[in-house]
């Protein structure tokens, strides 16, 4: 067995590039909407749950995207409530949301 990719034809290489471009475009509008504070957390967290693009961003990068919150404060929380690193969204449980939540309220 080879663990080699499956040969892609031309068109479907392009295709996957291009999708791959327009995720990650989406995922920094996403992050610019955080740090605008146009985006909660809470907004962000439940729509992990249905959009495969927001589901599948790491929950540290969107920790840090939050306004006031550098790589430091992101890791420490994250240390702090038991969430690994390379934790998606998707894969936070109900008490780590909620322990986000109440680490970073809205800021209203």
């Amino acid at each position: 067995m080879s663990s080699l990719p499956p040969e892609l034809s031309t068109e479907a290489r392009q295709a996957a590039l291009a999708k791959a471009a327009e995720v990650r475009r989406l995922r920094a509008d996403i992050r610019v909407q955080l740090k605008a504070g146009s985006l909660s957390l809470a907004q962000l967290l439940e729509r992990a749950d249905t959009d495969d693009v927001v589901g599948k961003m790491k929950t540290l990068v969107v920790l840090e995207s939050l306004p006031g919150v550098g790589k430091v404060k992101a890791r420490r929380t994250m240390d702090e409530v038991g969430i690994a690193s390379s934790r998606r969204l998707r894969g936070l449980g109900e008490h780590q949301r909620a322990a986000l939540l109440s680490a970073f309220p809205p800021s209203q």
